[in-house]
C-alpha cells in the first residue's frame, strides 16, 4: 500500500469517526443510543486520534508518518460507534462478541506496526503487542463497569459477558499482532537487510 493511500485511509477513518460521534451525541434519544452513554464515550473515543501523532512527535518525527497504524488504532472506535448508530447491537445478539474480536485485531495490528519501528525481535514484538492489547481490554472492561456503576443503564454487564469479552479481545489481539508481523512491509525489509549476502 502506498503512503498516499494509507494517508487517505487514515483521514477517512478520522473524519468518519468524528461524524459518527457527532450524530450519536446530537440524537441521544434514538433507540440505538438509549442507555449507551454516547455523550460520555465521545471524548474518550476521540483520544486515540491524538495517540499516534503525539507519539510520532515525541520520537522526533521520523519519516515516514505511520498512517496505516494510525488508521488501525482509530478504526475500532469508529466500528463501535457505527455498530451503535446502525443499531447492530440491538438487532443482532452476536454484535458485541464479533466486534470485540474484530476491534482488537485492528487495534493490536496498529500497535504492532508501531512496535516494528523499535527493531525488537519478532517474538518480542508479537508478545508486547499482544500484552498491550490484553491490558487495553482489562482497562476497557473496568471503564465499562465504572460507567454502569455511575448510573448508565443499558450496558447489562454480567460476569460471564466480561469474561467472554476478555477472551475474545485478547484472542483478537494475538491475531492482530500476528497479522501485522506477517504483512508489514517494514518487517519484510528488515529481514531482507539482515539476510547474509550470497
Amino acid at each position: 500500500m502506498s503512503e498516499t493511500t494509507a494517508e487517505r485511509i487514515a483521514w477517512g477513518v478520522r473524519i468518519a469517526l468524528v461524524l459518527a460521534l457527532v450524530f450519536s451525541v446530537a440524537f441521544p434519544n434514538l433507540p440505538q443510543f438509549e442507555g449507551k452513554g454516547m455523550a460520555f464515550r465521545a471524548p474518550f473515543y476521540l483520544l486515540p486520534m491524538a495517540a499516534v501523532p503525539i507519539g510520532w512527535r515525541l520520537r522526533g518525527r521520523r519519516p515516514p508518518y505511520p498512517h496505516l497504524a494510525d488508521a488501525l488504532i482509530v478504526s475500532p472506535f469508529l466500528v463501535d460507534t457505527l455498530g451503535n448508530a446502525l443499531n447492530f447491537y440491538n438487532s443482532f445478539d452476536s454484535t458485541d462478541d464479533v466486534l470485540h474480536l474484530v476491534n482488537w485485531v485492528l487495534l493490536v495490528a496498529g500497535i504492532t506496526l508501531l512496535l516494528l519501528r523499535c527493531a525488537l525481535p519478532r517474538v518480542a514484538t508479537w508478545a508486547l503487542g499482544y500484552g498491550i492489547g490484553a491490558l487495553a481490554i482489562i482497562w476497557w472492561e473496568a471503564a465499562e463497569w465504572l460507567v454502569q456503576e455511575l448510573g448508565t443503564a443499558g450496558l447489562d454487564l454480567t460476569y460471564g459477558d466480561t469474561i467472554g469479552d476478555l477472551m475474545l479481545s485478547s484472542t483478537g489481539g494475538a491475531i492482530g499482532a500476528l497479522l501485522a508481523l506477517r504483512f508489514a512491509p517494514t518487517a519484510r525489509r528488515r529481514e531482507r537487510s539482515r539476510a547474509p549476502s550470497a
